[in-house]
């Protein structure tokens, strides 16, 4: 089958939109999901709320009835959240685990009988380098990221059998809407991009079509991977620039 259907979180907005235009370059069907809906995206089901396991289990029917079947699952939604761990409350720890950690298990249990069923499938988990990397105030963040990490591993192991790759990508610094936003409320927006640019050693941010098209790799037939977390970040995590002449 040339055509798939592709089941995308988060679909509104920055990387998720990205998705949804990378895999119908490809002439798949993608079907976006989001708690919001906007009319510049035809195929995005607004008012979708992913920490409601009732929710994902009835849109996931509905996709296969409409369309027959999912051949991919991209668990992309997503929240972050600011502070160390003292600063953090609790409410940032449920708010944050309800949306990037059980919202990947809850859309996962309702999709992945389907894919048992056909024998096949794929599932990419949007991750993030603050899974392996400390960043500063970023505690709750980097917690919920390190759980989809280890989750995406485990779905491995359980799922190879089924015939079902599970992988996640983890990207940089990425320019998209949330970060706009961070940076627009900083004294100094133009040196506050500037200092986000450079942290990575290949002077710039991901865009959001860059962590798509790793996405439409790991989905794509052909990649013979598993419980693999693909970095594109820029270097930040695998090399360090140093003055040779200090």
């Amino acid at each position: 089958m040339s055509a798939r259907v592709v089941v995308i979180t988060g679909a509104a907005g920055g990387i998720g939109a990205a998705m949804m235009a990378r895999f119908a370059a490809l002439g798949d069907t993608p079907v976006g999901l989001d708690l919001l809906a906007s009319p510049e995206l035809p195929g995005v089901i607004g008012g979708f709320d992913i920490t409601d396991p009732a929710q994902c289990v009835a849109v996931a029917q509905r996709i296969v009835d409409e369309h027959g079947r999912i051949d991919v699952l991209c668990n992309n939604a997503g929240i972050a959240a600011v502070g160390d761990v003292v600063q953090s409350t609790p409410d940032d720890w449920e708010r944050v685990f309800a949306v990037n950690v059980f919202g990947i298990a809850n859309m996962s249990r309702a999709v992945l009988p389907h894919m048992r069923a056909a024998g096949r499938g794929a599932v990419v988990n949007t991750c993030s380098i603050v899974a392996t990397v400390g960043l500063v105030q970023r505690a709750v963040y980097g917690a919920s990221k390190g759980a989809v990490l280890a989750l995406t591993k485990a779905m491995a192991a359980d799922e190879v059998h089924h015939g079902i790759r599970v992988n996640c990508v983890s990207p940089g610094t990425v320019e998209s809407p949330w970060v706009q936003r961070l940076v627009a409320g900083n004294d100094d927006p133009e040196a506050a991009f500037a200092a986000l640019r450079k942290r990575q050693p290949m002077g710039d941010m991901v865009s959001c079509e860059t962590v798509a098209d790793a996405v439409a790799y790991l989905a794509a037939e052909s990649t013979f991977t598993t419980g693999v977390d693909l970095l594109v970040d820029g270097g930040i995590s695998g090399i360090r620039i140093v003055d040779t002449a200090r």
